[in-house]
């Protein structure tokens, strides 16, 4: 089965630009395509993270709010905790 290949026009910084062209001339990459679809396959597994990220506060918000309510507290109280917790690290 052949792979569909979409060609697309892109501008680079020069500092992109350099990095580049570095990258290729070192050897680590045989074109400048194949840095952009490296760059492509990281960014796409960064998104993937971020969503599941996101999913999983999701589920510990919903989580927290059918745990029910945890009373009255006293933001004095709370704070004081939270200063000594602070000075313990």
């Amino acid at each position: 089965m052949a792979t569909k290949i979409q060609k697309f026009s892109l501008a680079f910084t020069p500092e992109h630009a350099a990095a580049m062209r570095g990258a290729v001339e070192a050897g680590e990459y045989s074109t400048h395509s194949e840095v952009v679809r490296d760059a492509m396959r990281l960014w796409t597994e960064r998104q993937a993270q971020k969503r599941a990220a996101i999913e999983r506060i999701g589920k510990l918000w919903d989580e927290g709010v059918a745990s029910g309510s945890a009373g009255v507290m006293d933001i004095e109280a709370v704070i004081g905790r939270a200063n000594t917790r602070q000075k313990k690290d």
